[in-house]
Order: C-alpha cells, then sequence, then structure tokens
C-alpha cells in the first residue's frame, strides 16, 4: 500500500472538549444542515405562494420528528451489541448515534401529522373548548398550510443538499468505518481522539456520498415541477436515493450486517425501492412547469 499517497485528517472529532461542554464537528455540521434546510425550503416556498409562517411551523414538527427516528433507528441497529446491556444510554443524545433514513422517515412522518392534524375538525373542537379557559391560546382557526405532497416536493432539493453538509461532520469525525483501499484518494485518521484512529486507508465511503448527494440534487432539480400528483418528485428523490445509497453502502463495514451480508440501511434502501420505483413509473405524469 502507498502510505504516502493517502488523505491525512489530522482533527479529532470535537471542536471544543471543555469539561462538560462539548462541540463536535458533527453537531455543528448537522445544525447548519438543519438550518440550510429550513432556509431553502422557506425561500423556494414562498415564491409558489405558501406562508413562511407555516414553513416555519411545519419545520419545527419535522425537526423533532427527525432526531425522534433518527435515534430510534440508530438504536434498533445497535440494540444487540449496546442498548441491550445499558438501555439507558439510548437516550444519551449528545454522545452520537443516529441514521439518514430515520431522520428522513421521521422527519416527514412528523411534518405530515402536522399537517393532517393541525386544520382537522377534531383538533379545532379540542382548540376551541380549550379557548375558553386558555383564551391566551387564540381562537381555533385553520392555518393555511400547503398539502403534503407540495411540501414534500419542494423539500427534496433540500434534504440532499443537506444531507451533503451533514456528511463533513461524518468524514472529519472519522467514525463510519469503509473498507480499506491502496488508492491515492484513501484516508487515514491521524489524530489519536478519532475513531478511525489506527485503521488503514480506507475508502472515504462518506464522501462518495457526499457527492453522490450533490449529484443526484443537480440531476433531479429540472423535474422539480414537471412531476404530477404532487409528492411524485419526493417520491422520485426517496428511491435514486436509496439505489445510491444501497451500493454506496458496500464498502461501509462499521455496520450490522443482516442475512450476513446486508446492513440495516441496505434493507431499508431496498424497502423503499421496492415502493418509489413503481409509483414514479405507474402513476408519475409530466407536466409543464407552469401547471400547478
Amino acid at each position: 500500500m502507498h502510505t504516502l499517497a493517502v488523505i491525512s485528517i489530522p482533527l479529532g472529532p470535537n471542536i471544543i472538549d471543555f469539561g462538560p461542554f462539548i462541540l463536535a464537528w458533527h453537531g455543528l455540521f448537522t445544525f447548519i444542515a438543519v438550518a440550510t434546510s429550513v432556509y431553502l425550503a422557506v425561500r423556494w416556498g414562498t415564491k409558489e405562494g405558501i406562508s413562511a409562517d407555516a414553513i416555519y411551523s411545519i419545520a419545527v414538527w419535522s425537526i423533532i420528528g427527525g432526531i425522534v427516528g433518527a435515534r430510534v433507528v440508530h438504536v434498533i441497529d445497535f440494540w444487540g451489541p449496546i442498548y441491550q446491556h445499558d438501555p439507558i444510554r439510548m437516550f444519551y443524545v449528545w454522545q452520537g448515534g443516529i441514521a439518514i433514513y430515520g431522520a428522513i422517515l421521521g422527519g416527514f412522518a412528523f411534518g405530515a401529522a402536522y399537517v393532517l392534524i393541525r386544520n382537522s375538525d377534531r383538533f379545532l373542537a379540542l382548540w376551541g373548548s380549550l379557548f375558553k379557559t386558555f383564551s391566551f391560546l387564540g381562537e381555533p382557526n385553520k392555518a393555511p398550510l400547503p398539502g403534503i405532497g407540495h411540501m414534500a416536493d419542494i423539500v427534496a432539493p433540500a434534504l440532499l443538499i443537506s444531507m451533503a453538509i451533514g456528511r463533513i461532520g461524518d468524514i472529519v469525525n472519522g467514525e463510519h468505518f469503509a473498507k480499506a483501499t491502496d488508492m491515492f484518494w484513501g484516508v487515514i485518521y491521524t489524530n489519536s481522539a478519532s475513531p478511525g484512529y489506527t485503521r488503514p486507508a480506507s475508502h472515504p465511503a462518506v464522501a462518495y456520498e457526499l457527492i453522490f448527494d450533490l449529484l443526484l440534487a443537480a440531476a433531479i432539480w429540472p423535474l422539480r415541477n414537471r412531476l404530477r400528483p404532487r409528492g411524485m418528485f419526493f417520491v422520485l428523490y426517496g428511491g435514486l436515493y436509496s439505489i445510491g445509497r444501497f451500493f454506496l453502502s458496500f464498502l461501509r463495514v462499521e455496520q450490522i450486517p443482516y442475512f450476513e451480508f446486508l446492513n440495516q440501511a441496505q434493507i431499508i434502501a431496498l424497502i423503499i425501492i421496492v415502493i418509489a420505483i413503481p409509483l414514479v413509473v405507474f402513476k408519475a405524469q409530466f407536466v409543464k412547469p407552469s401547471q400547478n
């Protein structure tokens, strides 16, 4: 192996580690990624006539759902080797451990649930009864919320960009181990605090995914107003991302294998592919960009 022809990453996983206060690269770039998603969703959504306040309201619940989903999927994946022996650790989110599929699915589920519940007759009736006692809650009026499919279509490219940003933190952090390589772009971690310290030069698998996310965002961008019914663009994003993630995951070695050779992310990817691709093929229709 050509040990001199590699990319050396001398940074540790934490930017600041002062007593109880820890600021990790992964956490910093995750925050930047989430903020970017919200900013782009508001920018693009308002251009399509959606209220910025409505988008912020949906974003709050999507972020909560993303955090919950990311943690739940991670805990399920590592229940055997880690959490069944120390269940309380599943609540130690600050120690790391999230799954991108959980963030996507959880964010979508919570955001969609908010849209469905917020303007439902049952919720408005409950709000009305509470208003009689707690007037500070405001009158029970319907909010100008977009359709679930419309909002999902707007967010799809923002998610790809944000996922790419988040992967920068993963690259620096060094916890996502990949197969060894003698290619000149192999990565070694030289900081003793890095989880990847002492490992041989490896494929920068998460960097591959970063590049794939950006290329996919650029490839599907021209279709953002061309697919109907609403939601088909988001389905296309999910299907195409899952195809790429399925194959890129073969390079990752830190994940727990299922069925001897597939990891959890690949199983989720296959499920999404089986659902998304037929939906796009048989249900999606091309329209002129000006059509609603």
